[in-house]
This record gives C-alpha cells, structure tokens and sequence, in this order.
C-alpha cells in the first residue's frame, strides 16, 4: 500500500477515525468517493491523501472546482474539444478528465454542476466514456473519481437542485470532516504547526501561542476553518514582531465574536475595526488580566467617559464602576 506524502494533522478522535478511513479507503478499488465538509475544512487535502494511497499514486490527479469556471466553458474544459467544434476552437484540445487517464479526478464543489453537466457525469461514471466537443467517436478513460460538497446533498436532491441518480452514483464512500471548531486542542496543534510553517518560510523568530490567545483560538468559531487559521498565523508571522502569538495580534471581528459569545447580553464596541478591543474567551474562564484590558481599552476608545463606555459594554454605570473599583481600575472616592 502506498503511504500518503500529504498528511491530515490532529489528534481529536474524529480525525484519528478519519486517517483509519482514508487508510481503507485509498487502496480499495471502490469508484467514487464522496467528501463533506465545510468550507476550508481540508476536503480537498484528504482527496489527495486517498489519491496518494491509492494505487493510481504514480498517475495525474486533476483538481478541478465545479464552482470556478463558468458552466458555458464546463464541458470544453472537462472533456475537451474537436478543432472547428465551436468559434474560436481552432485546434484540438484535450480535456481535464483526459489528462487525469490512469489516475483520480477531483470534483471539489460538485453540487455547482450545471444540470446538464450533472447528466453527462452520471454518463460518464456509469460507462467510462465521455465524448469532446464536437467528436462523433467516445473515449474510454480508466479514473478515480473523488467529489467534495460544502452542502448537504441529499437536502439538495429533495430541493430539486441535484439529480437523485448522481448523488447515489457519487456517494458509494461517504466521508465526513469535523468543522475546525469541534476539534478541540487540534486547534492549537495545527496554529503551531501553521506557525513552525512559515517560520521556515519567511525567517524571524519562531512564534508560541501565548495563554490568552489559546484560550481566544479555543473559543472561536473559526468559520473559515483550518484555511483561516493558517492565513491568520501566516499574517501575524509576516507583520508581528517577537516569538510569541499574543491576543494583541488578532483582528477585532475575532474578539469581538469570542467576548459577544461568552458574555450573555454584552456586546462589544462598534462592528469596526476603528476601535480595536482586546477580548477574551470564555467569561468564566476570565482572567482579571483580561478584564482590565477589555476596560482599559474601551475606556481609551471612549475618552475616559465612564456612561459612554458602560453603554459600550452594554453595562449599568453603577455596575462597570463597581468592576473598576474591584480591579483597581478606579480609586474608591
């Protein structure tokens, strides 16, 4: 069996049972595979992977993302045209699903087929022929095909945008990857390991990711997933300076997502990042550190004017006094 150069990092127990998948996966000689996950979760990581650890690993493995080129080019660019096919083909071409003869063609947001296209996909995986543009003669091709959906498909089928007959075609082997915010401390696995990354890239000082912004990294929802983890840690290796990851360096919307989030009823400052709060991450788990910072700050932003930033807060005055007073933020007169 061939071993995966592209490795899948975690050791939350979904993920553990998603490498054990993928290891049974890969080298069967089971056609399609269907791979669900959110946006930036790794779908088209884990395609590799199972391209890697299949025996098609020495042949091309085709990414090709339904959603990016537009349907009237589709079927040129996935199957290729004959020359004088159409205006402007003055020369034969050959089609991506060609290029990838022996080895595996990724799907990655198949749920944006065009319906048209979703007929002559479920053609082509039923017999392994497709035709180009133009051609009266099909070609025989021998491919893996992988797809990947951000979308519940069936809820699709039942709504009338995908064909019930491709959905059971493509769902022999079905795979599902967590969101990043249900992973847990593979969190801050993966911040390290995005942070070791692209220390090697570009130089400086190899960054940790001090307490306060693991305890923000573990609150956060992280919508955009690994891929905005690592662009968040690419960015603050390029523009910070030092060898630790501190919440100073993460945007507002973060902060204010985590602090709105574990406060029941307490907004942040303005939606803009004009006013940059430093927030926290679970209330309970507050440090008085933190608390001091976030008054500090909206403080500052509100000019020392203990009303307009108790509104901030979405506070009382008497009860942002009183909290100042415990921290020895305001000397009791």
């Amino acid at each position: 069996m061939n071993t995966p150069k592209t490795q899948l990092i975690g050791e939350h127990p979904a993920i553990v049972a998603l490498r054990d998948l993928i290891a049974r996966v890969a080298p069967s000689k089971a056609g399609t595979v269907l791979i669900y996950g959110e946006t930036g979760t790794g779908k088209g990581l884990v395609a590799r992977m199972i391209h890697e650890g299949s025996q098609r690993a020495h042949k091309a493995f085709v990414d090709i993302n339904c959603a990016a080129i537009p349907a009237e080019l589709l079927e040129s660019e996935l199957f290729g045209h004959e020359r004088g096919a159409f205006t402007g083909a003055v020369l034969k071409k050959e089609g991506l699903i060609e290029a990838g003869n022996g080895g595996s063609v990724f799907l990655d947001e198949v749920r944006e087929l065009h319906p048209v296209m979703q007929a002559k996909i479920l053609t082509l995986l039923d017999t392994n022929r497709f035709r180009r543009v133009g051609a009266v003669k099909p070609i025989d091709v021998d491919v893996r095909f992988i797809a990947a959906t951000n979308k519940i498909l069936l809820k699709e089928v039942n709504a009338g945008n995908f064909r019930d007959d491709l959905y059971y075609r493509l769902q022999v082997i079905a795979i599902n990857i967590p969101p990043l915010r249900e992973r847990g401390e593979d969190i801050l696995l993966l911040a390290d390991n995005f942070l070791h990354k692209y220390y090697q890239r570009y130089g400086g000082q190899r960054k940790t990711v001090d307490a306060e912004a693991q305890r923000i990294f573990l609150a956060y929802g992280w919508p955009g997933n690994v891929r905005e983890l690592e662009n968040l840690t690419e960015r603050i290796c390029l523009l910070e300076d030092g060898d630790r990851l501190m919440a100073s360096h993460l945007p507002a919307r973060i902060l204010r997502e985590v602090q709105t989030a574990s406060v029941p009823g307490a907004a942040l400052v303005p939606a803009s990042d004009a006013m940059p709060i430093q927030a926290n991450t679970d209330y309970h788990q507050a440090t008085g550190n933190f608390q001091k910072m976030l008054i500090t700050q909206v403080m500052q932003a509100c000019d020392q004017n203990l009303a307009l930033a108790a509104d901030q807060l979405k506070l009382s005055r008497h009860a942002l006094r009183h909290q100042m007073l415990k921290l020895g933020l305001l000397k009791d007169e």
